[in-house]
């Protein structure tokens, strides 16, 4: 596990890999750390923040880091902000926010470590449980550098990158645009809202307690997942995709590939493939109480009904192909109904 001032949000894993939407990847003793951060940190953040007026207090710094560099910021309270912009140099501006004591402003450092093509920001907090300092964020990095924003209550927002990026949260959400190479976005509670995400690699998008909107992908794979929230995939072009939800509806919409494998599952949703262009698949679809109904003609056994529509379309569990089969998708849901249309 890689050392941080503030747990490692790979915790996420642990808690959608429960609910079997992604591999389990942190230990149990990740698990206890993140329950006794959030226990002592999490309320702290937020007690006696309308006690009284606000005050806030200003701070900036900038960093050369050459066009390539890696960013790294790590808060425990407030909302980040990250833009890419030109030349070479990072510019950090924070601002301390509470509505105690100004003396509590003084105590939260912000920490800057500089190395060679990377900086590495933090937010330290004194070892007290009575401190209710947010600190908010505003970045601007040059465009072609890579990012990675880590959160425990604040929300995250990334434009303009054009690096690798890796964004997670425990509260908050989870927003980018035109940020192509997006490898992870994530939030325990709060909605993840991408946008123009274009790369030959892959990307992972989740959240616990909220929904996942992703638009405009191009991607090798997509992995997607929500637990009490709907996901959405729109405007796509991927070989692989794996999405899931356990209370929401899932929804793709977009082209197939040739060769490509679709995976959607829900347990208590609908799950609705809207398809662009004319390459072939191969369907495999099941639901326990609900219908299945396609605006494709299926062949379901080489027996197709009146008007080329497949006999059984409407029934609970369908293995059918369309054209040549080329693709293959597999659709699942347990109380809800799985739909096919036609872009």
């Amino acid at each position: 596990m890689t050392t941080r001032l503030i747990p490692n949000v790979s915790f996420v894993l642990v808690v959608l890999g429960a609910a079997g939407l992604v591999p389990p990847q942190a230990s149990a003793q990740d698990a206890v750390v993140l329950r006794d951060t959030l226990r002592h940190v999490l309320p702290t953040a937020y007690q006696g923040r309308n006690r009284g007026p606000e005050v806030t207090d200003h701070w900036s710094r900038k960093v050369k880091i050459g066009r390539d560099g890696r960013v790294s910021l790590g808060n425990i309270s407030g909302d980040m902000t990250v833009t890419g912009g030109s030349g070479d140099e990072v510019t950090i501006e924070a601002t301390k926010r509470t509505r105690g004591d100004k003396s509590e402003l003084d105590a939260v450092q912000i920490i800057v470590e500089e190395n060679t093509g990377r900086v590495d920001v933090r937010t330290e907090y004194p070892h007290r449980e009575n401190n209710h300092v947010s600190v908010d964020f505003v970045v601007t990095v040059p465009a072609s550098a890579s990012v990675e924003m880590h959160s425990i209550a604040g929300s995250l927002h990334i434009t303009g990158v054009q690096g690798t990026a890796r964004l997670e949260t425990i509260s908050g959400a989870v927003t980018a645009a035109s940020t192509p190479r997006i490898e992870v976005a994530k939030s325990v509670s709060g909605n993840v809202e991408l946008s123009g995400t274009s790369s030959d690699g892959d990307l992972s998008a989740s959240s616990v307690s909220g929904s996942v909107r992703v638009k405009g992908v191009k991607a090798r794979s997509i992995r997607i997942g929500a637990i009490t929230g709907s996901v959405g995939v729109s405007d796509a072009a991927c070989d692989r995709v794996d999405m899931k939800s356990l209370s929401g509806s899932v929804e793709y919409a977009g082209t197939l590939v040739k060769g490509g494998r679709y995976d959607l599952t829900s347990h208590s949703g609908a799950v609705r493939m809207i398809l662009a262009g004319a390459l072939g698949f191969e369907l495999d679809a099941s639901t326990f109480s609900g219908s299945i109904n396609s605006e494709l003609p299926l062949t379901i056994g080489g027996d197709a009904g009146r008007n080329g529509r497949p006999r059984g379309i409407s029934s609970r569990s369908i293995h059918g192909t369309f054209g040549d089969g080329s693709a293959v998708l597999t659709l699942r849901t347990f109380s809800g109904s799985i739909v096919i249309n036609k872009q």
